[in-house]
């Protein structure tokens, strides 16, 4: 499996120290690879072989090696990669509920009660914005592709990931002027950047679309 560390990460670490909210972010990405084992436990219930780990500011990320079995597998539009998938990135946010719950009742080791809920239920509620590749988007992407195909699947959740984008920019800089948190604005960013890339991924994948339905027809 390869590994692969973004270098934003060390950014991160940095502006969090220098504005002291270097504890809360360390304990958020101490959980955000609990959460991460969510989905690298369920992929190998699923008979998935984990292919990439990324390490990322906001937390982790793993991709599976494809199936051709499970590619071939039918389900409506899709296949049965696409369940996987969707079982895959549902695991991680119910790690983080199960967590949040269970700290109400057990005093954790090292950290505050408060801190341990806390950083939970932002791991929680951050991952299941419906903006792909979070966990959120990839639950949605994998939906209507087995709804509705793999084509219209891409440009649904591309066109939902932007206009989610948009809000959350909104949402946060009221967020960061009434807050002065600078966590906020440098997650805004972020998603921005991982946004702007899924875009270029997208925009490509539709020219290569274009092309080949432009040979067929010739």
């Amino acid at each position: 499996m390869r590994v692969r560390i973004d270098l934003k990460i060390f950014i991160f670490l940095a502006l969090f120290y220098f504005t002291n909210q270097i504890k809360i972010y360390l304990i958020i990405m101490f959980f955000s690879i609990i959460h991460e084992l969510g989905h690298i436990i369920m992929g190998l219930i699923l008979k998935m072989k984990p292919n990439r780990l990324e390490i990322m500011p906001c937390g982790l990320a793993i991709s599976f090696t494809t199936n051709m079995d499970d590619l071939n597998c039918k389900i409506k539009n899709g296949n049965l990669l696409e369940l996987k998938k969707i079982f895959v990135a549902f695991a991680g946010p119910m790690v983080s509920l199960v967590l949040a719950i269970l700290y109400t009742y057990i005093e954790p080791v090292y950290i505050t009660k408060q801190d341990a809920i806390y950083s939970n239920i932002l791991i929680l509620l951050f991952n299941l914005i419906p903006l792909y590749p979070l966990d959120g988007g990839r639950i949605i992407k994998g939906l209507l592709h087995i709804e509705f195909g793999n084509l219209n699947s891409q440009i649904i959740t591309n066109k939902f990931s932007n206009i989610t984008m948009i809000f959350l920019t909104i949402i946060s800089s009221i967020a960061v002027y009434s807050l002065k948190n600078i966590a906020i604005f440098l997650i805004c960013i972020f998603l921005w950047v991982v946004t702007l890339q899924e875009n270029k991924i997208f925009n490509n994948k539709m020219k290569m679309y274009e092309l080949f339905d432009s040979k067929n027809i010739d």
